[in-house]
């Protein structure tokens, strides 16, 4: 694998025969996440692919001119023609392989996955996802000498690693960002010897042998399991928003906010999220135009106070989304007044999408009690409706959805599976 500039584009990537190139960015959690798998996949595809990477803070013309909107985005040649998909943002292991087998024969291909043996490993407690509930229940676990293992599709932090300040978190004066808060709790955890596998491909799991598949080829066992899964964004299900994801449309500011220095934006949505990334994202771009279905925000005062203060900042209250469209290197968001039903186009660089959650359950809601909203139900030791399967933080059916609540989570489910350890 080797890293380069744009000065060595045409040499090596246009000359360069069958290509992956991986366009990264720092202070960019899935750019992150991708690395190892990259990484990983190199080893198994670099004598017949060449793997590169390249910097897209210091090669952004390039990164236009491929149409590279976001990072991690990866690209594919075949002796110098751009073939297969783009892939951007959360990316996972097994796209990656999709795409590298498009450009390999197929008897080249099943030699190369011939290579990998299956492997097992045992332990106590499987914590599947990373956030700050799962975090805390490998720490207090770890504590208590129960053989852990923390599993996640991207690095450890969960929503907190890609949101610009906390101010509420318990033991610091001043606001702390997100990424350091999730940093220090995920090295505190690892430090205490809690195992680590994460950015992987969590192929299977199944909960009735308590078992999880990752990356298609390792399985581990253990004598129970924590969900700790999380949730992800909503999607509009408007017309452009998926063929436009990562190519205009962005659902994570502190990962692309940078990129629109002096730039027009949309914003879409009306929560927390959506008001304090809006003033996060103004300290890049010239102009905002937020876009929220109701006729006031549902953010909390503090928030919107600094918002409508900010002289960057338009509000269109009471519109929606219907479209989205890219003409050149601008984006055109059409937006129904809900009122008048006039459809109005917002001009900008770039959108932004922050309309709210959905829990991560697709590996598993078939078996567990799940509320009207599809979170997971537990008792008050965090056990949900099948034996030794626990659940934390966001995922689970409850009032309020905080930091310090997941924290609370991770902590009761790890001290009563200690007890029954024990």
């Amino acid at each position: 694998m080797k890293e380069i500039s744009t000065n060595e584009f045409e040499q090596e990537v246009i000359n360069g025969g069958k290509v992956v190139l991986d366009f990264y960015s720092t202070e960019c959690p899935p750019c992150e996440a991708v690395a190892p798998k990259f990484e990983g996949l190199a080893e198994l595809y670099g004598n017949d692919v060449k793997f590169l990477k390249i910097f897209r803070q210091n090669n952004r013309e390039l990164a236009e001119q491929l149409g590279v909107k976001s990072s991690p985005t990866l690209l594919f040649f075949d002796n110098g023609k751009q073939v297969g998909n783009m892939l951007s943002g959360g990316i996972k292991r097994s796209d990656i392989i999709h795409q590298l087998d498009n450009i390999l024969p197929i008897e080249r291909v099943n030699e190369i996955k011939s290579q990998i043996t299956p492997s097992i490993s045992e332990y106590d407690v499987i914590i599947l996802g990373a956030g700050p509930g799962g975090l805390t229940a490998g720490l207090y676990l770890c504590q208590s000498k129960i053989n852990t293992v923390l599993v996640d599709i991207a690095l450890p932090g969960g929503q907190v690693s890609t949101t610009h300040e906390v101010s509420n978190y318990p033991g610091f004066i001043d606001p702390q960002p997100g990424y350091m808060l999730s940093h220090n709790m995920s090295e505190q955890t690892k430090l205490c010897g809690t195992v680590y596998k994460v950015a992987v491909d969590v192929t299977k799991v199944n909960l009735e042998k308590k078992e999880i598949i990752i990356d298609e080829f390792e399985t581990i066992k253990a004598k129970k399991i924590i969900i700790a899964t999380g949730t992800s964004p909503n999607l509009m299900g408007v017309i452009g928003e998926k063929e436009l994801k990562g190519k205009g449309i962005s659902y994570c500011a502190t990962c692309d906010a940078k990129y629109y220095g002096d730039k027009e934006v949309v914003v879409i949505g009306g929560g927390n999220s959506a008001v304090e990334e809006a003033d996060f994202i103004s300290k890049f771009a010239s102009k905002i135009t937020m876009v929220h279905q109701f006729d006031a925000f549902t953010a909390n005062k503090q928030a919107q106070e600094k918002l409508f203060a900010n002289p960057k900042i338009n509000i269109l209250f009471e519109h929606e989304p219907r479209a989205f469209v890219r003409e050149g290197d601008k984006m055109i968001t059409e937006v129904e007044n809900l009122k008048t039903k006039e459809l109005t186009k917002l001009i900008s660089d770039g959108v932004f999408v922050f309309i709210g959650m959905k829990p991560n359950i697709d590996l598993f809601k078939d078996k567990l009690e799940l509320d009207s909203w599809g979170y997971i139900k537990t008792n008050e030791d965090m056990l949900t409706s099948m034996r030794d399967i626990y659940a934390v933080g966001d995922v689970i059916s409850k009032k309020y959805r905080q930091i310090t609540t997941a924290v609370s989570d991770g902590t009761i489910a790890a001290i009563a599976i200690a007890k029954e350890l024990d």
